[in-house]
């Protein structure tokens, strides 16, 4: 097994173009920082996965293809399931959270000794730029609402694209998961608790994405 300190996990469908222009930034970000780590790409049935195995290996990343689609949660937990660092953080494949928060997820999952960490936009700290329209916003407010008082109690913010495990944490909760929807945030937070893990929100800046 690896010693490095930080397996990240990127899920991507029809996303090569978003890999070369974010993955270059992030290791560079990650090199500067002497964090020692490794970068598992999943694509999740690409019309041109060939491109997604090209760039992987042109930039030291790992790699897994399905050959179907089979959703978000199927391929982040097939990341997690092969990663071999002492603690693994997903992402979106766009990367939109300023990288400084890697350490802070890191600091907290390691000096502190948090089972999980999780991204929170709704927490005062968090700065959230994207724009996106009002029905959008009113489903998306409406549904985390019910997730956080009937499910998950008092997580009102399933899915924010950042989540943060040590290496064990892992591996117990993505071997009992089974959702491979977009709802499979919700379902690793529901286990979670039922195991009396220790969870962190954490606040995070995300950014619009650059053209």
């Amino acid at each position: 097994m690896s010693h490095c300190r930080l397996s990240l996990i990127i899920p991507t469908y029809n996303d090569a173009f978003l890999l070369e222009k974010n993955i270059p930034r992030l290791t560079e970000f990650l090199q500067s920082k002497s964090i020692t780590y490794e970068i598992i790409i999943v694509d999740d049935g690409s019309e041109n996965s060939q491109a997604v195995r090209d760039f992987a290996e042109q930039s030291g990343c790992r790699c897994y293809v399905n050959e179907k689609n089979q959703g978000k949660g199927a391929v982040v937990r097939k990341g997690m399931l092969e990663a071999e660092g002492e603690f693994c953080l997903y992402t979106d494949v766009d990367i939109p959270f300023e990288f400084e928060a890697i350490e802070l997820f890191l600091r907290y999952l390691d000096e502190k000794e948090f089972d999980m960490a999780v991204g929170d936009r709704t927490l005062p700290e968090s700065q959230y730029f994207h724009e996106i329209s009002f029905l959008r916003k009113v489903g998306s407010h409406f549904f985390s609402f019910i997730v956080g008082r009937f499910v998950v109690g008092g997580f009102f913010d399933t899915q924010c694209g950042l989540k943060g495990f040590r290496a064990a944490v892992a591996r117990d909760l993505f071997s009992n998961a089974t959702i491979n929807s977009f709802a499979f945030d919700v379902e690793l937070l529901y286990i979670a608790l039922k195991r009396n893990y220790d969870i962190k929100r954490l606040p995070v800046r995300l950014r619009s994405n650059e053209t």
